[in-house]
């Protein structure tokens, strides 16, 4: 981590840190999205996750159990940020600026927070504070509604939750590649492992 900061958007206790995410050495990252794991991550999800190898994975917020960081850790280098419900992950901060670098450039900047949309639209705070850090993508979680979109110029994406079923939502959990095309994002479904959409 580069750096943390309190941030006026949510009052003097909302942290902000920074990381690096470098891209391999052809410049294509593979990027796994999670959130809403809620102590209990999908079993068919954890493995195609781990099927797809990716570089890093990111986690939205709600963990729950935080040795669920150390089951993502064992498929590849975790980033993650503290949800609603993680009063014990002290350590993670509220909100993170993700910069994916290839050869000492900012190839894209991510922020992930837990809470940033209200319904299909960006919160004005989460807006606010990825214009701050350049960041161009929002990615979040807390609804447990996959959502993937643009709104006040940035492109959102909620993975949807990787833990217990809520209602009738899907289970699912995110993907982000960088190609020598650009940066493409998707849904995986955890039961079948197949790219999903709604």
């Amino acid at each position: 981590m580069l750096a943390m900061k309190s941030s006026p958007r949510r009052g003097p206790a909302f942290v902000v840190k920074h990381a690096r995410q470098p891209l391999r050495a052809d410049g294509t990252l593979t990027l796994g999205l999670v959130a809403d794991t809620h102590s209990t991550p999908d079993a068919r999800g954890l493995a195609h996750l781990r099927a797809l190898s990716p570089d890093a994975i990111v986690h939205g917020g709600d963990i729950g159990d935080l040795s669920v960081l150390e089951t993502l850790g064992a498929i590849a280098p975790v980033h993650a940020v503290r949800g609603n419900i993680d009063v014990r992950a002290h350590d993670l901060p509220d909100a993170l600026v993700l910069e994916l670098t290839h050869a000492g450039a900012t190839q894209l900047t991510v922020l992930l927070t837990h809470i940033a949309v209200a319904g299909p639209k960006l919160r004005a705070d989460a807006a606010r504070l990825a214009r701050a850090e350049r960041a161009s993508l929002v990615v979040c979680g807390h609804s447990h509604v996959p959502f993937f979109g643009q709104d006040r110029g940035l492109t959102v994406f909620n993975p949807g939750s990787m833990g217990p079923r809520r209602f009738t939502l899907p289970i699912l959990f995110g993907v982000l590649r960088v190609t020598a095309q650009g940066v493409a994002l998707h849904h995986v479904a955890c039961e079948t492992g197949a790219r999903w959409t709604p």
